[in-house]
């Protein structure tokens, strides 16, 4: 399936972009680009699906049309630091393709009075869905310090502020590859309740056998109206029914179309900072990201 995109069975093959990966400037955003959405049907357990959307990171570049690059700490948002006082400063740069994967670096390197640089990027305004199942092939960075994740965001803030409009995190990892507080462990959240500071959370965490840092591995959600499961690797290890938002009945929040966002952070009350084991350049590699519907 390497270059091909799939929105409702129709198939649309990659352009090919002239760029540089990692070309200063060249990966860039569009002012004004098309949001594609998708009401998949749900997934049921082991059942039959059908590849709807997918990137697959086979071309020059990442696509502006597809992917959204953040930049700064989050003060653009009136959240600085992201909201988790964390201590990167992000570049559009530091995201690129390379042998058929994309790649997030965070680099211990100076922006103004930050010290660390990485990449976040989503398909916000670009693309969207509803239910079904996504995954990614990942392989993720190892240190003290490091936050990678893959997780979802709405693309309107229908019911209000985060988190009363919701946030699925498909997979973060806590100083990935560092040892007890880390290691291979990932974790799998929602986000719901209020705006903050009344919003809640509720999520499960997972020891993935063989190394998460050394190896790719494939993180997933099942997604419907009233279960949303998490995977690893086809393990199933978390499952979530119950859930709610201040702005709407059940089964709201998570009854609207989500973007993807992929991303590197460094530092935060989550992981704490960096120390002196911690060794930059730190990658995320992505082999491929695909969002697929069940069988109606």
């Amino acid at each position: 399936m390497k270059g091909l995109r799939i929105f409702a069975m129709a198939i649309i093959l990659a352009q090919p972009v002239a760029a540089v990966p990692g070309e200063a400037g060249s990966n860039v955003n569009i002012d004004d680009p098309t949001l594609i959405v998708t009401d998949n049907t749900p997934v049921a357990p082991g059942g039959e699906m059908s590849l709807v959307w997918s990137d697959e990171f086979d071309g020059a570049r990442l696509d502006p049309a597809t992917w959204f690059f953040e930049a700064g700490d989050g003060s653009q948002y009136s959240i600085p630091g992201w909201g988790n006082d964390e201590l990167q400063w992000y570049l559009p740069d530091n995201a690129h393709i390379e042998n058929g994967n994309l790649v997030i670096t965070a680099r211990r390197q100076r922006q103004g009075d930050f010290q660390f640089t990485s990449a976040r990027i989503n398909t916000r305004d670009r693309f969207a869905f509803r239910y079904g199942r996504i995954e990614a092939r990942i392989r993720l960075p190892a240190g003290q310090g490091l936050w990678p994740a893959f997780w979802l965001m709405p693309q309107e803030n229908a019911y209000g502020g985060w988190a009363a409009s919701g946030e699925i995190d498909i997979m973060e990892a806590v100083n990935p590859g560092a040892g007890a507080a880390g290691g291979n462990t990932v974790h799998g959240t929602i986000h719901y309740g209020g705006a903050s500071p009344g919003n809640r959370s509720s999520g499960s965490e997972y020891t993935v056998p063989g190394s998460i840092t050394d190896g790719f591995h494939v993180y997933a959600v099942e997604w419907d109206q009233r279960e949303i499961r998490w995977y690893a690797d086809d393990v199933h290890f978390a499952t979530q029914t119950n859930w709610f938002t201040s702005g709407a009945d059940f089964p709201a929040p998570f009854d609207r179309p989500f973007y993807i966002v992929l991303n590197v952070a460094v530092g935060g009350r989550f992981p704490g900072p960096p120390d002196s084991t911690t060794r930059f350049p730190a990658t995320m590699e992505v082999d491929y990201v695909r969002v697929y519907s069940g069988e109606p």
